[in-house]
């Protein structure tokens, strides 16, 4: 039996589902949910049915939205207070206005936003901005915070990328629960072997000579890769292969991110957002170069392509089939491609200029399945039986 497959889309106005059904087809768009507020990532679990939405800002403080009924209503757990939090409190007609009412907020203002979600073993984990790494056992009912990673000896050396100090990519190992593996913007990979109490920082290089030499500020150097990692997967199968993109190239580790291999080579640029692996083949994968960091973050020449791996990273194809090829210049943002595990797997990406694109032949061909929506932040995607 095939499964039934729905897209995830966080966006800058709140959550939207993509129904495509079994046939992968027909997708029927449902939102905004969870109040319109800016909505960084959308996970679900397959099992349970269960989706939960992080997100907010200045304004809302940050959050995490839960539906238990396939998105038909929401519930926030609301994590830290915003700024219509102290206008609505010294001001009742704001507060009637705005439908505001008190709410406990466990973190008061110790973070703006939640960036990124993961679910595995029971555990549901939440990074934030600044970066902080939350984890809750009772559904995303209450969240309690992984100290182990704020203390890290290096902590104070963490710099923040454009966006801010972001924790934006949580990788749990699939079937050891004490290991996960996070990516932090500037500060690059950690990797914990006891459920988040301690951390190993892994950016070293296998091959320092031959990857450093580059000017620009995120560049490898001192025999690490840059830190300013944009996005990371596991691949699958018993080894601890990861690959990422950071802000200066895409990289492969063989040992859970001990040390890096360059696998830039084919590729029209260095810089990008996304990283997508294949779930039953850890040599496939799949990447969307933009230009560069200052030259509009657009894909080179303005044609879009899905560039595809099916050997690690050592060669490179371009996948243009059904993409704009003209005047394209919108960006995919960091959690905004993901995969199904169907036969032939479906690749979906969401841009900023509020298309979804998805390929039902393993990226050889593209369709746009949404368009007009609000700037896509993250897409991923559930199956159920």
């Amino acid at each position: 039996m095939s499964t039934r497959v729905t897209l995830l889309v966080g966006t800058t106005k709140g959550a939207f589902l993509l129904d495509g059904g079994t046939a992968r087809a027909g997708w029927v768009v449902s939102g905004p949910h969870c109040g319109g507020w800016p909505i960084n990532h959308v996970i679900g679990d397959p099992v349970s049915g269960t989706l939960w939405a992080g997100g907010g800002g200045d304004w809302s403080g940050a959050g995490i939205w839960r539906s238990d009924d396939g998105g038909s209503s929401w519930e926030l757990t609301k994590l830290t207070k915003g700024t219509i939090d102290d206008w609505a409190a010294n001001d009742p007609d704001a507060a009637e206005f705005l439908n505001w009412s008190p709410q406990e907020t466990p973190f008061e203002d110790s973070f703006s936003q939640i960036w990124s979600l993961g679910f595995a073993h029971g555990t549901l984990y939440a990074g934030t901005k600044p970066a902080r790494l939350l984890a809750s056992r009772d559904n995303g009912a209450s969240f309690e915070h992984l100290e182990g990673l704020a203390n890290h000896p290096s902590a104070d050396s963490w710099n923040p990328g454009a966006a801010g100090l972001v924790l934006h990519t949580i990788v749990p190992h699939p079937d050891d629960p004490q290991r996960l593996w996070i990516g932090i913007s500037a500060a690059g990979v950690f990797a914990s072997e006891d459920g988040g109490k301690s951390w190993d920082r892994r950016n070293r290089l296998s091959n320092a000579a031959a990857c450093e030499g580059h000017a620009h500020p995120a560049a490898p150097r001192d025999g690490e890769t840059g830190h300013c990692v944009h996005n990371m997967m596991r691949a699958p199968g018993h080894g601890d292969v990861l690959y990422q993109q950071n802000h200066h190239g895409v990289w492969r580790s063989a040992d859970g991110g001990r040390s890096w291999d360059s696998i830039n080579d084919g590729l029209p640029s260095t810089f990008g957002f996304p990283i997508r692996v294949h779930p039953r083949d850890a040599e496939t994968l799949w990447t969307l170069p933009l230009n560069s960091d200052t030259d509009g973050r657009f894909p080179p020449d303005a044609a879009a392509a899905v560039w595809k791996s099916e050997d690690g990273g050592r060669t490179w194809q371009d996948k243009r089939d059904g993409l704009p090829q003209e005047a394209c210049f919108f960006t995919v943002l960091r959690q905004a491609m993901a995969g199904d595990c169907r036969d032939p797997v479906g690749i979906y990406f969401g841009t900023n200029t509020g298309s979804v694109f998805a390929s039902l032949d393993e990226g050889d061909s593209w369709q746009e399945i949404a368009r007009h929506l609000p700037t896509v932040l993250s897409v991923e995607v559930l199956e159920q039986d």
